[in-house]
């Protein structure tokens, strides 16, 4: 189920897996630390010096265990034990002592000199921590970082909490890679985290998942895996109607890129038929550059003001590039009295909300919101940091009954039964204008396909994700436009 769990979690189901398997802690130590070597290979290959450094508790003694099987491995590697508790962990002192040679670290003259084209395993603390580091410790860590070596942190980086931001005081290890066991923890995902977690991979290492599926949880990560069985194939005898009709209200003076990226976005994700209903100074521009669609002209030369919704229509999406005047106002009023079922609402169609809060109890039910950070505040209100706008996003969600994607590095998807998904494809070259209105078009291809909003908006945010990562690998994260991420799409069964 790609659960995120907490620290206390963790440690649960590590009992319980202790417990039930039955597995001795420390053998279950020796799997994680097996696992975590083997991840590690690519990053350690052709490495001459490897510097592993262990604090006292439960995660010192991983370090110890890795520090042992890489050098059975035939690594250059010094150990060092970080004492900056006089208490050692049972099943670390039992991996203390399997190894030799192994550097008593005590005040900072300790400290090893550690050169940039070094190695670092940084095994100091786990995600058991629950106050800002100081003391040798977070001298040992200083170093570190001021090393600009490579560094791999096992579990967690060392320093940072599992289940909040960051400490206000406190030193942090800035990992290059970690190698999380069995599932993320939560702070992985908040910007406040972002420098010290650049690029994570779970290691599973054998925990009971019956035990962690029957788990309460509330946050969940995506993965291709958790898509698998999402992502439906086109069946042989199957025509444009098959895969719905989709209407895309967007579009005004100066503002017509938004509905070209958006529709070419809805047919590139599978949507049958489109109809863009667009002002009249964009239809040269629409049927130009997307010929695919089908147009409808508003009475008004600039802007959208009116719109007719027949039966026909699968699926609605409404907002890239309309603006916030009273033309958007009278559109969303006709769409909401007139059509019930879930429709996406972005960009202008948000800030107009925002504007004229009645509407927000007359948006259908199930729908996806698709804000950015700007759009969310203007539409719910400040929040002092990413774990309280958290909160808030799975109130409103639960409030309105509606799913809201907020746009952002990890983009976070609220339901409105009170989880919440973080994505985990894309890149900073998607923070480009037209980003959103892509997927915007990428949500309303899918309902109109007859997806549920949940496995829209899901395997929505995922691969248009996946076509922002294909479009940077191609073309390097700096020149990624809009389009190439709507040309890049592949919305695919995966395996």
């Amino acid at each position: 189920m790609n659960e995120i769990l907490t620290a206390e979690q963790q440690r649960l189901a590590d009992g319980f897996t202790i417990r039930n398997e039955p597995i001795s802690s420390i053998d279950l130590m020796e799997r994680a630390s097996a696992e975590f070597v083997k991840s590690i290979i690519p990053y350690i290959h052709g490495k001459k010096t490897i510097h592993v450094f262990c604090g006292t508790g439960n995660n010192g003694g991983d370090g110890l265990a890795i520090a042992r099987m890489l050098r059975e491995k035939g690594c250059t590697v010094y150990v060092y034990l970080v004492r900056y508790s006089e208490m050692l962990a049972a099943d670390t002192q039992i991996n203390l002592s399997r190894i030799k040679d192994v550097c008593i670290i005590k005040d900072q003259g300790d400290i090893p000199v550690i050169h940039h084209e070094h190695v670092v395993v940084d095994a100091l603390f786990g995600s058991g921590l629950s106050r800002p580091v100081s003391g040798i410790a977070a001298e040992v860590i200083t170093a570190i970082n001021g090393s600009h070596a490579f560094v791999l942190s096992v579990d967690v980086p060392s320093g940072l909490p599992c289940d909040r931001i960051p400490f206000e005081k406190g030193a942090v290890v800035r990992s290059d890679f970690t190698g999380t066991f069995e599932r993320p923890k939560l702070s992985f995902f908040l910007p406040e985290s972002s420098e010290f977690v650049p690029d994570w991979r779970v290691i599973p290492i054998g925990l009971n998942q019956d035990y962690i599926e029957r788990m309460e949880n509330r946050e969940f990560y995506i993965s291709s895996g958790m898509l698998s069985c999402k992502v439906l194939p086109r069946r042989k005898f199957s025509h444009k109607g098959t895969y719905g009709h989709g209407l895309l209200i967007a579009g005004s003076k100066g503002k017509m890129g938004a509905a070209v990226l958006a529709g070419k976005a809805a047919l590139r994700s599978g949507a049958g038929l489109l109809t863009a209903h667009i002002p009249g100074c964009g239809y040269t521009i629409l049927q130009t550059a997307l010929p695919e669609a089908m147009c409808t002209v508003d009475p008004d030369e600039n802007q959208v003001t009116s719109v007719t919704v027949g039966s026909n229509y699968s699926a609605i999406a409404v907002g890239p590039g309309i603006g916030v005047g009273e033309g958007a106002v009278r559109v969303l009023s006709s769409v909401f009295q007139v059509y019930d079922k879930p429709m996406v609402l972005d960009a202008d169609a948000l800030n107009t909300l925002a504007l004229n809060r009645d509407l927000l109890n007359k948006i259908p039910e199930k729908s996806i919101l698709t804000p950015h950070p700007g759009e969310f505040e203007r539409l719910v209100g400040k929040s002092d940091n990413s774990l309280e706008r958290l909160e808030l996003l799975r109130a409103f969600s639960q409030e309105y009954n509606v799913l809201v994607v907020l746009k952002d590095a990890v983009t976070a998807i609220a339901l409105p039964g009170g989880r919440i998904y973080f994505n985990t494809t894309g890149n900073p070259g998607m923070a480009t204008a037209g980003s959103g209105d892509v997927l915007t078009g990428v949500l309303l291809g899918l309902l109109a396909q007859n997806y549920s909003p949940e496995d829209a908006a899901l395997i929505g945010v995922f691969f248009h994700g996946l076509a922002g990562d294909a479009a940077a690998a191609q073309l390097g994260e700096n020149a990624v436009m809009a389009g190439d991420i709507a040309g890049h799409l592949r919305i695919h069964p995966v395996s």
